[in-house]
C-alpha cells in the first residue's frame, strides 16, 4: 500500500512518538487535502500542542487539553485508546510499532475490514528499487546496524542508517539524492512490515517483547518473518535452534557467521575462514558479543558484494552506541557504566561477563514483563558479581527467584533507580563497577531505555547531553 492509495480513504494515525509523527508529516505532504484523525495520549498531545508554534506546524495555533477531541486544519485529535468499533469506522489506520497488533481491539477491527499499516509499510512500498540491509534480532541489532553503516561508508559509499535505532523511514521518503545502500533495523515489531530487502541480517533470537508478541513461539515467529523478505540471509551460528528453524522458513540463500568456515572469532582475532582481519584489542566495542556483532556485520557487506576485508579496519573508528555497555567515566574511584539498552536477563549476563574478574554491582529490574530469571539466577551462583541490587517493578519477583537459587554476592532490593545507584556506591570497593544493565524495559519509571540510562548518568555525576548521540544516522 502506497501513500498514494491513502487518497479519500478514511484514515487514522496512531500514537504519536517519532514513527506517528512521521507518518503524519508524510501524509502531509503527500496528501495535504486528506482529513486525518490522531489517536494519541496526553503527553503525546502536549508534545503536539507545543509543534504548532513551530515554523511547519502540522496544527495553526494551540489546542485543548480540556476535550477528548476536537478537529481542526483537518487533523481530529483523540486523546483516547480507541476500542474496536472506533477502529472499525476507518478504512486504515497507520499505527505506531510499540502498539501491539494482537490486541484484541485491533484483531476485531481487522475482522471487520480496516486495514492496519504502519510508516515501515508505507517506505518500503515508496522504495520498492531500494537497495535495503535489514537487521533485526534480540540484542545488539542496533550496533550490527550502526557497524554495517560505518563500514560501507568507510568504503566510500553513500549510506541511509534508519529504522528502529532512531531515525523513522519516513523522515527520509524523498531524499534529494538516493544512497548507494539503505541499512534498517528492524524490531520484531516490524519485521512483518519490510519490503523486499537484499540481505537480511538476524543476529539472534531470546526471549523478549512477551508483552507485545502474547508468547515466545509468536516472538520467535515474527522475528523471523524477516527471512520472507530477505533475498539473502545472515544468521548467528552459534544459535543452532535459530539455524533450523529459519533453513524451514527461508526463501533466500543462508550465509552464517561464527562458524569456523566464515566471520569468526578465535583467539583475540576477527579471522574469515582461516584468514586473520581484525585484532580484537582495537576494537571499540567490548565484551565477546560485540566480537559477534562485527561479524555479523562484515559477513552482511560481504553478502552485499562489498569488500569486507578492506572495510574492517575501519571497525577502529567506530563510535560505540550510546547506554550500550557505554563506560561513562570513574567517580570517587568507581567505574559507570550504561547499559540500559539490556532488556533481558541474557542481556545483562552478557554485559557481566564482559568485566571478567573486576568486582561489580549490577543494577537489575523495571517494567515487569514476564521474562524468566532462573537461568540468569543460575549463572550467577557460578559466576558471581561482588552485588546485585534489584529495583522497579519486577525487582521482588527477580530477588525471590536469585534468593532461590543463593549465591556468593550481596544481594539488596531498592525502589527507585536513584536509590540502587545510592546503595551501590556504598557497596562498591574501590576501583569497581558500578553497572546499569536492567534486563528489562524501562517503561515502569522512564518513558524508555534512553531517559534511564540519562538518569544514571545524572546520578552518577556525570553530564546526560554528553552521552546520547547516535553518529551516524541519517544519509551520508
Amino acid at each position: 500500500m502506497r501513500i498514494a492509495d491513502l487518497a479519500g480513504k478514511r484514515v487514522a494515525v496512531w500514537g504519536y512518538g517519532r514513527e506517528g509523527r512521521a507518518a503524519l508529516a508524510a501524509l502531509r505532504a503527500r496528501l495535504p487535502d486528506l482529513p486525518l484523525t490522531l489517536f494519541c495520549s496526553e503527553a503525546e498531545a502536549r508534545s503536539l500542542d507545543e509543534e504548532a508554534s513551530q515554523p511547519k506546524p502540522l496544527l495553526q495555533g494551540g489546542i485543548s487539553l480540556g476535550r477528548s477531541g476536537f478537529s481542526r486544519d483537518g487533523l481530529t485529535l483523540i486523546i483516547d485508546t480507541p476500542d474496536a468499533a472506533t477502529l472499525s469506522a476507518f478504512d486504515i489506520v497507520i499505527k505506531s510499532p510499540g502498539i501491539s497488533a494482537y490486541r484484541p481491539e485491533i484483531l476485531q477491527a481487522q475482522h471487520n475490514g480496516t486495514r492496519f499499516t504502519s510508516g515501515t509499510a508505507l517506505w518500503f512500498a515508496e522504495h520498492p528499487e531500494a537497495r535495503v540491509i535489514a537487521v533485526t534480532g534480540t540484542k545488539g541489532k542496533s550496533t550490527v546496524t550502526a557497524l554495517i553503516a560505518h563500514l560501507l561508508r568507510g568504503l566510500g559509499r553513500r549510506v541511509a542508517l534508519a529504522g528502529n535505532i532512531g531515525l523513522p523511514l519516513l523522515e527520509l521518503l524523498d531524499p534529494p539524492q538516493a544512497p548507494d545502500w539503505w541499512v534498517v533495523e528492524l524490531s520484531s515489531f516490524q519485521t512483518r512490515e519490510a519490503g523486499t530487502v537484499e540481505v537480511g541480517v538476524i543476529n539472534n533470537v531470546y526471549e523478549e517483547h512477551l508483552d507485545w508478541h502474547g508468547t515466545r513461539a509468536r516472538y520467535v515467529a515474527d522475528k523471523l518473518a524477516l527471512t520472507a523478505a530477505a533475498k539473502t540471509l545472515v544468521v548467528n551460528a552459534a544459535q543452532a535452534d535459530l539455524m533450523v528453524r529459519i533453513g524451514a522458513h527461508s526463501r533466500g540463500v543462508g550465509v552464517d557467521f561464527g562458524a569456523g568456515d566464515g566471520w569468526h572469532v578465535r583467539a583475540g582475532s576477527v579471522l574469515r575462514g582461516a584468514q586473520h582481519v581484525f585484532d580484537l584489542t582495537n576494537s571499540p566495542l567490548a565484551g565477546a558479543h560485540n566480537a559477534m556483532n562485527l561479524c555479523a556485520a562484515l559477513a552482511a557487506i560481504e553478502v552485499a558484494g562489498e569488500d569486507a576485508v578492506m572495510a574492517a579496519v575501519e571497525i577502529a573508528s567506530f563510535r560505540p552506541l550510546p547506554h550500550r555497555l557505554q563506560t561513562l567515566g570513574e567517580r570517587e574511584g568507581l567505574t559507570f557504566v550504561d547499559d540500559s539498552i539490556a532488556t533481558t536477563p541474557q542481556a545483562t549476563l552478557e554485559a557481566l561477563a564482559s568485566f571478567g574478574n573486576r568486582d561489580v554491582t549490577v543494577l537489575v529490574g523495571g517494567y515487569e514483563r514476564g521474562l524468566d530469571w532462573q537461568a540468569f539466577a543460575d549463572h550467577v551462583r557460578a559466576t558471581p558479581p561482588r552485588a546485585i541490587i534489584t529495583m522497579g517493578a519486577n525487582g521482588t519477583r527477580i530477588g525471590d527467584v536469585l534468593r532461590a537459587v543463593g549465591g556468593n554476592y550481596r544481594l539488596e532490593a531498592t525502589n527507585s533507580l536513584a536509590d540502587a545507584v545510592a546503595l551501590a556506591r556504598a557497596l562498591t570497593p574501590a576501583r569497581g563497577v558500578l553497572l546499569l544493565s536492567p534486563g528489562a524495559p524501562s517503561f515502569d519509571q522512564f518513558r524508555d531505555y534512553a531517559a534511564r540510562g540519562c538518569e544514571f548518568a545524572r546520578l552518577g555525576g556525570f553530564d546526560p547531553r554528553s552521552i546520547g548521540v547516535i553518529e551516524g544516522l541519517g544519509i551520508a
